[in-house]
């Protein structure tokens, strides 16, 4: 039988880290600004890229949809892809390894006129530091959604958010708060 004051932790801890987080207003200023990057790189006719591994990968998915379909109000698609294609994964992480998977995909998508969305609650996602080496190499802009303490990820994007939970569960829900604002904002640069 699942134990209340196991589950009100879980919310406590939750509010805790979204009560600190909220207080940061630097917090918004890089949301907002990320979001004028977006908006100048989509009217050069660039897109957004987005990528994680497991649940940042559900995330980058989720995020991209709403900038393609629809987030409140009716607007334009926004051009956003999220690498969630099992065929590519597979196929790449079958010919060149896992760690591969989201560099080659950045390799034959990616332009400089490009932003990049990557995810990794512990910073230190082979596959997602090979993705931003091969995002620098091509010069797009790069925005980091990390947790802990950054990992090796940490200073290698051009704009970047760590969460300092001790779970990816929490760092996820922050991170989908950064990026379901992100959207809003980015609708709002675009209007």
């Amino acid at each position: 039988m699942t134990n209340a004051s196991e589950v009100q932790l879980e919310f406590d801890t939750y509010a805790i880290l979204a009560k600190n987080f909220c207080k940061d207003n630097s917090n918004a200023q890089r949301v907002g600004t990320l979001a004028q990057v977006c908006g100048e790189q989509v009217g050069k006719g660039g897109k957004i890229l987005a990528i994680g591994n497991g649940g940042s990968c559900a995330d980058a998915i989720h995020f991209c949809e709403e900038l393609t379909g629809r987030y409140r109000e009716d607007r334009p698609s926004i051009p956003a892809i999220a690498c969630g294609d099992p065929g590519h994964i597979t196929c790449v992480g079958n010919d060149y390894g896992f760690d591969r998977v989201f560099s080659r995909w950045i390799e034959g998508l990616g332009m400089k006129q490009d932003v990049l969305v990557a995810m990794s609650t512990s910073g230190n996602s082979e596959n997602i530091i090979r993705a931003v080496e091969t995002a620098r190499e091509k010069g797009m802009y790069i925005a980091l959604l990390l947790g802990k303490d950054g990992g090796k990820l940490r200073d290698m994007g051009d704009c970047e958010w760590i969460i300092d939970g001790k779970t990816s569960d929490r760092i996820q829900e922050l991170h989908m708060l950064i990026l379901h604002s992100l959207v809003g904002a980015i609708e709002r640069e675009l209007s």
